[in-house]
């Protein structure tokens, strides 16, 4: 082991409950753990990124981190944390969401890298799929009570009236197969701790006492640990913007948009989102936590934070791509920076400006800047204003500075089919050719 696994977590605030013994595992020996997600999506957001870091720092402390995803369990649904049933999923849409999070998985794990600590994929539904209902009444279900199941708070909120519709057999069957999966990787890959979100407690709990029923003899030991769910100081859920859910992949959220959701994270979320989010040492982070609070204003404790989670989600080339983006608004740019951006990245930068559409012959034969400004698009009140404007050296074509001669041609389309005028520095306004 390179580091203190627990040691390392505990600083960052990443640990909410661990069962006894477990810092003593850690340390005794190279230790596998595992981690599951739920496909209830073909990809993952933010609210996963804390498990695929903690599986990082697993590998990284000189531990073997297992992800496992849910093919299987998530044909039941989770109970944990929700009031009410979820919809179930046909087989085509899960297999679908199952090889998605594979794929988003392994852009931050390398699975089977031939080291002694090589990171591995599973999926439950491959030794689930062959088990009949009589085999895991008799051989799973004989192991733990009912009593046991209903002790646990995913149950308890449940039943107590919580929810209109209780709970489902199905549901109630949940812990038992996330256990079930706990048994299968102790057996199978000698695996020793299960980790996820603090919510996660009851089914960890669950499977660390199936290890201990289903095998002979005291040596049988397996272990939690879990962390805390992340939230936001002000309250709000973490992990949506005013678009919805923050996603992991660039076609769900672009990466200008990914990156300014941690730029805009206030500063008492920043200083506990970098400890977690990032692998910045502690030196590091301390001495960024004083900068900040000398000076606030200049974010640099927010700056810091969506550089390293860009990062790490989508390259240092893409995060480089970002920053331009961010530039485009916020300093100085050229039409050539504009027409340098793919179109999705510019809607995004000008998400709102309100905009209006010409034809494309229009802009065949050069669209004069009183017909952009006011005759075709009412960016301007009148063609006085547009004039007015033009005179007083204020209007902008992809931030380019025009007059009055000046005619908008096919060379200034970005994306082949929008130009940016501007009036001073903050009034935007589109033009859509179509």
């Amino acid at each position: 082991m390179t580091k203190n696994l627990v040691e390392e977590l505990r600083w960052r605030g990443m640990i909410h409950d661990m069962m006894p013994g477990t810092e003593e595992q850690l340390q005794k020996e190279m230790t596998t753990a595992y981690i599951g997600f739920d496909p209830t999506s073909d990809s993952l957001h933010i609210g996963s990124l804390v498990p695929i870091i903690l599986l990082v720092h697993i590998e990284k402390a000189g531990h073997k981190p297992i992800a496992l995803v849910g093919g299987a369990t998530g044909m039941i649904g989770d109970p944990s944390g929700k009031s009410d049933e979820r919809n179930l999923l046909n087989e085509e849409a899960l297999a679908k969401n199952v090889e998605g999070i594979k794929r988003t998985l392994g852009r931050f794990l390398k699975f089977d890298n031939g080291t002694k600590n090589s990171p591995i994929l599973v999926n439950n539904y491959d030794w689930m799929k062959s088990f009949s209902f009589i085999e895991f009444a008799r051989d799973v279900g004989k192991r733990i009570t009912v009593n046991y199941m209903m002790a646990k708070d995913s149950v308890k909120k449940r039943i107590s009236g919580d929810s209109s519709n209780g709970m489902s057999f199905t549901e109630f069957t949940y812990q038992l197969i996330q256990g079930y999966d706990f048994y299968h990787l102790y057996k199978t890959y000698n695996c020793k701790l299960q980790m996820g979100g603090s919510d996660q407690w009851g089914n960890i709990t669950t499977g660390t006492e199936l290890v201990r029923r289903m095998n002979v003899g005291e040596e049988a030991k397996a272990f939690a640990m879990t962390c805390p769910l992340i939230t936001k100081a002000d309250g709000s859920k973490f992990g949506k913007s005013e678009g919805g859910n923050v996603w992991l992949d660039a076609d769900k959220t672009s990466v200008y948009k990914f990156y300014q959701f941690w730029l805009n994270t206030s500063d008492e979320d920043a200083e506990k989102y970098i400890k977690i989010f990032t692998f910045l040492d502690k030196d590091t982070i301390d001495n960024l936590i004083a900068e900040h609070k000398e000076a606030p204003h200049v974010r640099v404790l927010q700056k810091r934070l969506a550089e390293e989670v860009t990062a790490f989600v989508h390259s240092k080339e893409e995060l480089e791509k970002a920053i331009s983006a961010s530039n485009i608004l916020f300093g100085k740019s050229t039409a050539e920076d504009l027409k340098s951006l793919d179109e999705q990245t510019f809607l995004d930068i000008f998400e709102g400006v309100p905009q209006a559409s010409v034809s494309s012959e229009d802009i065949k034969e050069g669209l004069s800047m009183i017909d952009a400004l006011s005759a075709k698009t009412n960016f301007l009140k009148s063609n006085g204003d547009a004039r007015r404007a033009l005179k007083e050296n204020s209007i902008a074509v992809n931030k380019d500075k025009v007059n009055e001669d000046f005619s908008i041609t096919t060379n200034d389309l970005i994306a082949n089919k929008y130009v940016l005028l501007q009036r001073g520095k903050k009034n935007y306004f589109l033009l859509q050719v179509s």
